[in-house]
């Protein structure tokens, strides 16, 4: 294997790339760089994760004009944390070259802040595509000195529907430049997109199988759509990661896994298109303090995410293409270190699973969880079913106590009534009459306590309304209460 000087750079850029702790290009950065240091345009195929940023990093600060006024370099990216991590690793090297500056353009950021930042001088541009074509119409920044382009993850910005900007884009571009591309995948688009101004392209590539098998094992556990949740949380658990992602198929199964967890005592947060770019970098910069240690994401919003110190990455739901898969699991086993991709999968995704392994060529071990079946609640249910059955014991213990009240009413009723209680007054209602004896226990207990005598009558009345509803006959029942109410008045006067 060559050396960074053997590919062209200099002692100085070696130095900076030996303070960061890099000693010897990878497979890409050795095919690339030569190439693109002899000013050709290059097709680079190659996954993230494979040291591609490099690869097209170093050629472009080496051979910039640090005394030059304009932009010299346009970086265009899907996603604006992307954009970000590729202006971070400029920023490594401008602490030891002098005037080499970055600026990372994209939405969600305040526009005057950006207008500022463009009027002092630019060397190199990283943008996502449509805030950059705003500036571009505005006439705040000017691209007519660019000499290199480079669009990253290609397929995914035109997966995303980018093509027209990125056209407008190229279109304001001189036609003297070198263009790289720099791509997972070769779909129709992209094909399109190099051959029409791209010139005399160099593809590059490094094989699937180099990204996904050497550092990172890889796991299927087979689980149900019930179950999956509950198996999830104890495999999380049993492997303890040091820090995790999680995909998940859409934005809502992001953010109500990301609640489950957080219910369960994990330290999780989400990323999807909807989160806000302020909370997206919050969320970031927790992630990689490692102050956060699971991230639950969908397969968009974790593009091109360089997290150092990922030990784990869970597919929730199972990626919908081999494409997806080596992205997704490509966020472990970074940097030589080895990471551990799982896979969730039901009975229906079995062919899905199919069609990676035959991607990929591999077959990828597969596992059953013991002790976790489809009905197996999450803690999360445990909690609430434990909150509910408090509850309930609550109510039962309230409910049973009423009764035993009532019926200490009644017997006290009942020998009221043999003393008081006019003979030819005899109530055959059934439980009408044990209602009614229980409201009027209830008035003899407070006529006791308080000794507000016809003030209780009248509110007992508004008591057994509520307390009687289980049975039909209760409208006679409060009838014979109130009559026999009225008799006690009477008794009381004489």
């Amino acid at each position: 294997m060559k050396s960074f000087n053997e590919l062209g750079m200099s002692s100085a850029v070696e130095y900076i790339l030996q303070k960061q702790g890099i000693e010897q290009p990878t497979p890409i950065q050795e095919r690339a760089i030569p190439e693109v240091m002899a000013g050709r345009d290059v097709i680079a195929k190659a996954q993230t994760g494979t040291g591609k940023t490099l690869a097209f990093l170093l050629p472009i600060i080496e051979q910039l004009d640090v005394q030059a006024e304009n932009i010299q370099a346009l970086i265009v990216t899907p996603t604006r944390e992307l954009a970000l991590q590729i202006t971070a690793e400029v920023q490594k090297f401008a602490a030891d070259i002098e005037h080499l500056t970055a600026l990372a353009v994209y939405g969600g950021q305040d526009v005057e802040q950006q207008l500022k930042k463009l009027q002092r001088t630019i060397s190199i541009v990283v943008a996502t595509p449509g805030r950059l074509l705003d500036h571009v119409r505005r006439r705040t920044i000017d691209l007519s000195q660019v000499k290199t382009l480079v669009l990253d993850e290609a397929d995914q910005m035109l997966h995303i529907g980018f093509l027209p900007e990125v056209e407008d884009i190229i279109e304001n571009l001189p036609a003297e430049r070198q263009t790289l591309l720099f791509s997972a995948t070769m779909p129709e688009q992209v094909q399109y997109l190099a051959k029409r101004f791209m010139k005399s392209p160099l593809t590059v590539a490094v094989q699937t199988e180099q990204v996904t098998v050497k550092q990172i094992r890889q796991l299927v556990i087979e689980t149900t759509d019930r179950a999956k949740q509950a198996t999830l949380i104890k495999v999380m658990r049993e492997e303890q990661p040091f820090l995790a992602m999680i995909f998940c198929r859409t934005k809502r199964r992001v953010s109500k896994l990301n609640e489950a967890l957080k219910e369960a005592g994990f330290l999780s947060d989400e990323l999807h298109g909807d989160i806000s770019q302020a909370k997206r970098e919050r969320v970031m910069k927790s992630f990689r303090e490692a102050k956060l240690q699971y991230l639950v994401a969908t397969d968009v919003a974790a593009r091109g995410l360089d997290v150092e110190g990922v030990t784990h990455v869970f597919n929730y739901d199972i990626p919908e293409d081999a494409e997806s898969y080596i992205h997704r699991i490509g966020r472990t086993g970074r940097a030589g270190e080895h990471g551990l991709a799982i896979t969730f999968i039901a009975t229906k995704d079995v062919k899905q699973l199919e069609e990676i392994e035959s991607a990929i060529s591999m077959k990828i071990d597969r596992r059953r969880i013991e002790g976790v079946t489809m009905f197996q609640p999450t803690e999360v249910e445990e909690k609430r079913s434990r909150r509910s059955g408090r509850s309930s014991e609550s109510r039962g213990h309230s409910r049973q106590e009423d009764r035993e009240r009532t019926r200490r009413s009644s017997r006290r009723e009942g020998a009221r009534d043999e003393r008081g209680r006019d003979p030819r007054r005899v109530d055959t209602g059934g439980n009408r009459g044990e209602d009614s004896r229980s409201g009027r226990g209830r008035d003899s207990r407070r006529m006791d306590t308080t000794g507000e005598r016809s003030r209780t009558a009248r509110s007992g009345g508004s008591r057994r309304s509520d307390s009687g509803r289980r049975s039909t006959g209760q409208l006679g029942s409060r009838s014979d209460s109130s009559s026999r109410t009225s008799r006690g008045r009477n008794d009381r006067r004489r």
